[in-house]
């Protein structure tokens, strides 16, 4: 006889094995740091590699820390407020997944920093900084899988991108570029920069490699209440899209569906604020790429 799992069953074994790989991916970013980046003094960006630099720059600062501040604690002093701002000005849909991640991070960061208190490496920045990229961009994969971020630099560019022609992507590189050269004015040393963008883009392939699903999605909306969804996707959620006129098969009814591109991360938002809308709204998501915008975006 078929068993049928119910769908409370359902969702808290796909919790399961999010927050499982959440475990999984925090572990192996906070494996390169410890092991390969900070070591020598590889910045790869990001929340991290300011707490890097915070890191050498305060050794013998603090007598109870002769060893300069904790790369994680300094990260989690920057990981918080950035969230709280983009939650207010952004909101997060995977605002707890991403809370836990953060903390996992720099909790089993400064953990294994407290065990390996040497380099696994012995003077070869270049293995180093490949196999940090490499492990560093397996762990941001299981992150993603689990449909959650590490916060950092990726949540303040999307702040900084809200209601702008900015793009995430592009900002992104910027901030990340901007710390990278910070790591060259502080450490006086040409060869911090270029590691670390060997590590940056190592890092870039690897999530590229392994993330084979279309982080974009096609999606079609189909309800009486298309001005209202229509200043939820343009007011409140930054979203652009188009209006397709259509006629129904059964009915001949003129109707107006509402076409858009959105990130596979904002769709269970999407989904329950349409959803508050229009209870009986009809959602429709397919792959999609987003090399240039639908006509009218």
């Amino acid at each position: 006889m078929k068993q049928f799992v119910l769908p409370s069953q359902k969702a808290l074994r796909n919790n399961a094995l999010d927050y499982s790989l959440i475990v999984v991916g925090a572990f192996l970013q906070a494996l390169s740091y410890v092991l390969f980046l900070a070591p020598y003094k590889i910045v790869p960006g990001g929340v991290y590699g300011i707490s890097i630099v915070i890191h050498y720059v305060t050794q013998g600062l603090f007598p109870l820390m002769p060893e300069g501040l904790p790369i994680g604690a300094t990260a989690l002093c920057f990981n918080i407020p950035l969230m709280i701002l983009a939650m207010k000005k952004i909101g997060l849909a995977s605002g707890p997944k991403t809370v836990v991640t953060f903390l996992l991070i720099s909790l089993f960061t400064d953990g294994l920093s407290y065990f390996m208190t040497e380099p696994l490496l012995e003077n070869d920045t270049f293995i180093a900084a490949f196999y940090g990229g490499a492990i560093l961009g397996m762990g941001v994969t299981c992150i993603f899988r689990a449909h959650s971020t590490s916060a950092g630099t990726d949540v303040l560019a999307r702040v900084l991108a809200n209601n702008s022609n900015l793009k995430v992507s592009n900002m992104i590189i910027v901030l990340d570029s901007i710390v990278v050269l910070l790591g060259l004015i502080v450490f006086q040393d040409w060869a911090v920069p270029l590691y670390s963008w060997f590590t940056i883009f190592v890092y870039g392939k690897v999530v590229e490699m392994f993330q084979t699903e279309n982080p974009n999605r096609a999606v079609f909306v189909v309800s009486p209440k298309t001005q209202e969804i229509k200043d939820l996707m343009v007011g409140k959620m930054n979203m652009r899209g188009t209006f397709i006129h259509g006629k129904g098969m059964y009915e001949g009814k003129e109707k107006e569906i509402i076409f858009t591109i959105a990130e596979r991360k904002d769709l269970p938002r999407l989904k329950n604020e349409i959803k508050m809308i229009d209870p009986h709204a009809f959602v429709s998501t397919m792959h999609a790429s987003k090399d240039s915008p639908p006509p009218g975006i």
